[in-house]
């Protein structure tokens, strides 16, 4: 595989693109400041850390500042979010609270690997009561 989608991306920055995704979806915009508070970091980490995703290519930056994903920060970050909704609905399923869930979901979704989160999903599409869009 070659171009930005060979590299290797690390789980803090599939956290960035998650949250970038999310905030797009919730705001309308993305700004710094808005990905620090979110994530509970300083604004020099998230500068650090857009500087990455921009040179890897996840990201761009307007000359406003305002943050939007490529193509492919776009596809790692729908991934992240769909893996952590289902793997949360599949806890909560199973009889966690929601924000455990949520929390221990999003630290599944990175380490989980592509057949096995399949399995889970396919399982759960199958056998619980939970709703499956694909």
């Amino acid at each position: 595989m070659k171009g930005v989608n060979a590299m290797k991306i690390n789980e803090s920055q599939e956290n960035y693109l998650e949250r970038i995704l999310l905030l797009q979806q919730e705001k309308g915009y993305v700004r710094s400041v808005d990905i620090a508070d979110a994530l509970g970091v300083t604004k020099p980490s998230v500068s650090h850390a857009m500087k990455l995703l921009r040179q890897n290519g996840y990201i761009l930056m307007g000359d406003d500042n305002l943050i939007t994903l490529t193509p492919a920060g776009n596809d790692i970050a729908q991934r992240m979010v769909e893996r952590h909704y289902a793997i949360a609905r599949i806890l909560m399923h199973m009889g966690v609270a929601k924000d455990i869930a949520y929390e221990d979901a999003c630290k599944i979704e990175h380490d989980i690997s592509e057949e096995s989160f399949e399995a889970l999903r396919r399982f759960a599409c199958e056998h619980l009561e939970i709703e499956c869009d694909r």
